[in-house]
C-alpha cells in the first residue's frame, strides 16, 4: 500500500520562500498524477500545482508564478518550491496521488504552512 510523507511545512514570513517534499513509500505504478493541495481554514481544499507521469504541469490560479513543482518518477518524490509567500498561503498542504484511469487517489496526512510575521 502506497503512503505520502509530507515534510517541509512550518512559520515563514510574508515575502519568504518555503521548499515541500512528498515522499511515496511504495512504487506508484501506471499513469498518475502527482500533486500538492492546500485547505486552509473555513475554506475547500484547492489546488497548489500538479505534474503528470510526463511532465505536464497545472498550477493554482492563486499561486500561479510564485511556485514551481518538480517530480522524480525514479525516486517517487514530489517537491514544490513556493516564493513571495503571503498571509493566505497560510494552510495545510497535502500531497495526493491520482490515477485518472482507476480514478483512484491517496493523501497525505498534510503539513502546515504559516506565513505570518
Amino acid at each position: 500500500q502506497v503512503q505520502l510523507v509530507e515534510s517541509g511545512g512550518g512559520l515563514v514570513q510574508p515575502g519568504g520562500s518555503l521548499r515541500l517534499s512528498c515522499q511515496a513509500s511504495g512504487s506508484i505504478f501506471g499513469v498518475n498524477s502527482m500533486g500538492w493541495y492546500r485547505q486552509a481554514p473555513g475554506k475547500q481544499r484547492e489546488l497548489v500545482a500538479a505534474v503528470t507521469g510526463r511532465g505536464t504541469k497545472d498550477f493554482g490560479r492563486s499561486v500561479r508564478g510564485r511556485v514551481s513543482v518538480s517530480r522524480d518518477n525514479a525516486k517517487n518524490t514530489l517537491s514544490l518550491q513556493m516564493t513571495n509567500l503571503k498571509l493566505d498561503d497560510t494552510a495545510v498542504y497535502y500531497c495526493n496521488v491520482f490515477w485518472p484511469k482507476d480514478n483512484v487517489q491517496i493523501w497525505g496526512q498534510g503539513t502546515l504552512v504559516t506565513v505570518s510575521s
